[in-house]
């Protein structure tokens, strides 16, 4: 054996949970990536146990996204989605009945929504987390954490109390959810500043990931690139992002998803078909979404789309991860005599990325386990963990201050579009920082209404939010969560300096962000 291969996959979306409406659009990103990702590769850790294939798989589950997924409103309203997109395909199979190429993924699509749905509401009782951690006791999973809502933690550093507040609530929830510690984090937008380590190694991180400059521009330079790990000054271990096996998978241009038998994101019906048809399973108030779905392939650049062939997507799904596999033999190959040890090629993923954005990407994943345990020696897949307990000493380095995304120095979330809410957000902090660390013997109500203050920065400090406002898509939800979150704190504020409070505006606050039960504003103390 001559390397390992460490895949891993950052599953995260912002806490989204509107109860004051019946429905509500931003709700459907959970239900979409809960249909299309996380169950898909649930199902795919079962057929790899049940068939006796070993393997080691990395994954952050966001204390966000852990929020969501245990939340009793959010899944019964899973379960109308479900029903609502088993009938629409019902009516599909029953619409295609004549075109037997249409009704094949019309059969394909209800089988996929009513298997979701017996899955998720009669074999697992809705607990979809406790699916995750049993593939951690088993061996196959290390599940690692996140900050608490994903802030972006090296703009947050203006009060070091908020990146303190983010990790030690995010370690909290992980404990609560899988009745364990964490080994590792993903830091939010792989963010890191010099002396995030202090912070790391304060909660008993063990180790983290960074983007691949992060590593090559340390000090001193790092003598195996970004094929070892390193540890910081604070003996916090470190993981650098290949960018070789990373790019057959993200680039638009070299990468596998590109591939014109694959399945076409952007062409579904919930835009193709007859407006009365498809508007009972559309926005409420009548604008044209995506249903997932999809009738067609990616055939070329030309807007003319030829239709979709599921076994010849599979058969590619295949290929392709066949190439991955080769190409990280001879990386291996290559590197392993080169730099004395056995390589670790970090290649990190958004988790959505398969299944969701590349619909094949869970069969891309499946097939590249199973090749990877049958048909080589080479490389071994392994966790960061995994290749510490090989190789337990480590260069030292200082690890650059970096991101991904654009330009890999934070503009994403520094920029024109967004640079507003940080004075905004510091100024909130401030005031939350002085309070926790001066209050004291405070009344069960006052405590109350702290922790709710917590939760409320803690979600207007989402890194979501200034992404989504970057990018220009959903904008002006991105801003009205963001200023929504900081009223609420204000208005929680001016009650608990009040001498009769409106105890009816602290449980209405509650009832809509219940986020992190658990939670204790001491978090952003400062003592």
């Amino acid at each position: 054996m001559k390397g390992f291969l460490a895949i891993v996959l950052h599953a995260h979306l912002p806490f989204v949970r509107h109860p004051e409406y019946e429905e509500f659009l931003e709700e459907r990103w959970f239900f979409e990536a809960l249909s299309e990702t996380y169950l898909p590769l649930l199902d795919m850790f079962e057929g790899l146990d049940r068939d006796g294939v070993k393997f080691r798989l990395t994954i952050n589950l966001s204390p966000s996204l852990c929020a969501m997924l245990s939340d009793g409103l959010l899944m019964a309203r899973y379960k109308k989605y479900l029903d609502k997109m088993v009938e629409l395909s019902e009516r599909e199979i029953k619409r295609t009945r004549f075109s037997p190429d249409f009704n094949k993924l019309a059969y394909m699509y209800y089988h996929r929504f009513s298997s979701a749905r017996d899955l998720v509401f009669s074999k697992w009782d809705r607990d979809v987390l406790g699916q995750f951690k049993k593939y951690q006791d088993k061996g196959y999973l290390e599940i690692i954490t996140c900050a608490a809502t994903h802030g972006y933690l090296p703009l947050l550093n203006v009060n070091p109390e908020s990146v303190q507040a983010q990790l030690r609530t995010g370690i909290n929830s992980y404990r609560r959810f899988f009745g364990r510690s964490p080994k590792g984090i993903w830091l939010p937008e792989c963010g890191y500043f010099e002396g995030l380590d202090k912070f790391l190694k304060k909660e008993g991180i063990k180790f983290f990931l960074l983007e691949t400059h992060g590593i090559l521009f340390s000090r001193p330079r790092p003598k195996y690139g970004v094929y070892s790990g390193y540890y910081t000054p604070e003996k916090v271990a470190v993981f650098g992002r290949d960018v070789e096996s990373s790019k057959s998978v993200w680039s638009a241009i070299e990468g596998y998803p590109g591939d014109y038998n694959y399945r076409e994101y952007y062409r579904d019906i919930g835009f193709d078909l007859d407006f009365d048809y498809i508007k009972p399973y559309i926005s409420p108030d009548g604008a044209r979404i995506f249903t997932g779905i999809k009738y067609y392939k990616i055939t070329g650049p030309s807007k003319n789309k030829q239709i979709y062939d599921y076994d010849k997507a599979l058969e590619k799904a295949a290929e392709h991860a066949g190439n991955f596999m080769f190409n990280r033999q001879k990386q291996a190959e290559y590197l392993f005599p080169k730099i004395g040890r056995k390589p670790i090629i970090v290649s990190p993923y958004d988790a959505e990325l398969f299944g969701h954005w590349w619909f094949e990407g869970v069969d891309f994943l499946n097939f590249l386990i199973r090749k990877v345990y049958f048909d080589q020696d080479d490389i071994e897949l392994a966790t960061p963990w995994d290749y510490l307990q090989t190789y337990p000493k480590n260069q030292v380095i200082r690890p650059a201050a970096s991101s991904w995304g654009w330009k890999g120095y934070s503009e994403v979330w520094l920029s024109g579009e967004n640079d507003w809410i940080y004075p905004h957000l510091h100024k909130a902090a401030e005031v939350m920082s002085n309070l926790a660390s001066s209050a004291n013997g405070v009344s069960s109500v006052k405590r109350r209404m702290l922790n709710q203050m917590a939760r409320e920065l803690l979600l207007a400090q989402s890194s979501d939010w200034a992404f989504i406002m970057k990018t220009g898509t959903f904008t002006e939800y991105a801003k009205n969560r963001t200023v929504r979150h900081l009223r609420n704190f204000y208005t929680l504020y001016y009650q608990y300096n009040r001498d009769n409070p409106d105890y009816k505006v602290l449980s209405d606050i509650e009832n809509r962000n219940n986020i992190f039960p658990e939670i204790d504003f001491s978090v952003f103390s400062s003592k």
